[in-house]
């Protein structure tokens, strides 16, 4: 099974101030919640639950997102690495181990590391591709995302900063990447290459982004006829089912790059595991057009 079903957005762990804690029932809720989101804790005793929570409402969370690691898992239930430390917690207490114990488990394990702000270069074939930007830039800029996503949506006006800030130095190559979670999701990637098909890529990107709750077939044929789009023509593509094995083939080349979550973007090949932000992201792209690293964008 695709890895896509494993994590919700990989970026919510390294947007900051642009997570959406305002889903969230109580911003403090999992200070004080007896439950660990879809973490199953309930056959644990009441002394060992106790314990888990005291560990993860302590502990840090590794992913970058600056919360507690039981903050973590309730605001962004899939996160990898808050899960990981808290079923090393959950284990650990099962098995009898001492919270220091524990404690020890949980540093060690590789969870509890911060990834490498911008890893090793890989392969990423993107001939076909919908691009935005200069063909001649130097740096390539490639996104992984879901239309249904909510943090990829908030992303869409960083990367506009971004592109804004590097007119002529950046170049935006957009990969599907529709979690199986997002009932709309695949349907929104189809229909977003049916818009290309008329030219409009980038307009029906930014008005499924806008309406990323709302994506229901019905919806995205009203945001279709809102940019312009020859209904009749789109509304034939999205039917004829062309654009599915498109969509297939980028969830492959993103597994095989190493996505496992949403947005996930790649600086001239190399995942950057940073904040989508003009300030966080303005010394690795000063690096790259010095010439620093070197470009691996495959154009197959």
């Amino acid at each position: 099974m695709r890895l896509r079903i494993t994590v919700l957005c990989l970026f919510t762990l390294t947007l900051g101030a642009l997570t959406l804690v305002a889903q969230a029932p109580s911003p403090d809720a999992w200070k004080t919640s007896e439950t660990l989101g879809n973490i199953d804790i309930s056959e644990l005793t009441p002394v060992q639950k106790k314990a888990v929570l005291k560990m993860v409402r302590e502990q840090d969370c590794s992913c970058q997102c600056g919360m507690k690691t039981a903050e973590c898992i309730m605001k962004d239930s899939n996160c990898s690495y808050s899960r990981a430390l808290a079923k090393i917690a959950i284990q650990g207490v099962k098995d009898g181990k001492s919270l220091m114990e524990i404690s020890k488990l949980m540093d060690a394990s590789p969870k509890a590391h911060r990834p490498k702000l911008l890893e090793d270069a890989v392969s990423i074939p993107v001939a076909g591709a919908p691009v935005r930007g200069p063909a001649d830039a130097r740096i390539t800029l490639v996104e992984f995302s879901d239309f249904e996503c909510p943090f990829c949506s908030l992303a869409v006006k960083q990367v506009d900063i971004v592109m804004a800030a590097y007119p002529k130095d950046v170049k935006l190559i957009y990969k599907q990447f529709p979690l199986s979670m997002h009932p709309h999701a695949e349907l929104a990637a189809e229909a977003s290459l049916a818009a290309r098909e008329q030219g409009k890529f980038w307009e029906m990107y930014q008005v499924l982004f806008k309406n990323f709750r709302t994506l229901s077939r019905n919806n995205i044929l009203a945001m279709a006829k809102e940019i312009g789009l020859d209904m009749d023509k789109f509304n034939a593509d999205l039917g004829s089912g062309k654009y599915k094995a498109v969509v297939e083939k980028d969830l492959a080349d993103g597994e095989a790059a190493g996505v496992y979550g949403t947005p996930s973007f790649y600086i001239n090949g190399k995942q950057y595991n940073g904040e989508v932000t003009l300030a966080a992201l303005k010394p690795i792209l000063a690096a790259e057009l010095k010439g620093e690293t070197k470009e691996a964008v495959a154009a197959k």
